[in-house]
């Protein structure tokens, strides 16, 4: 099974930025489409980037021009810069294989508020 392990959430204002990391193992990482999901309180879990083996990446229409994923396959690490945040980005955020696996991290709670 896939074994994910997430960092970098934190508080932050309303405009600052905050980047999170995946160290992902346990997969060939390289051949993999990854994912980064977030939940917030009461709410369904949703997908908001992903990126495949090319580096081609997606993003959630509510993230798009905010948001970037990139994969460091070296480290096998995927990472979500996130800028411009919002109180709405408030959530935890999970990285994961897309289509997602049944394996979730502890994922890492992202709070945006003043």
């Amino acid at each position: 099974q896939v074994q994910l392990v997430e960092s970098g959430g934190g508080l932050v204002q309303p405009g600052g930025s905050l980047r999170l990391s995946c160290a992902v193992s346990r997969i060939t990482f390289r051949l993999a489409t990854m994912g980064w999901y977030r939940q917030a309180p009461g709410k369904e879990r949703e997908l908001v980037a992903r990126i495949d083996r090319f580096s081609t990446t997606n993003y959630a229409g509510s993230v798009k021009d905010r948001f970037t994923i990139s994969r460091d396959n070296f480290k096998n690490t995927v990472y979500l810069q996130m800028n411009s945040l919002k109180p709405e980005d408030t959530a935890v955020y999970h990285c994961n294989l897309y289509p997602h696996s049944d394996s979730w991290g502890r994922g890492t709670q992202v709070t945006v508020s003043s």
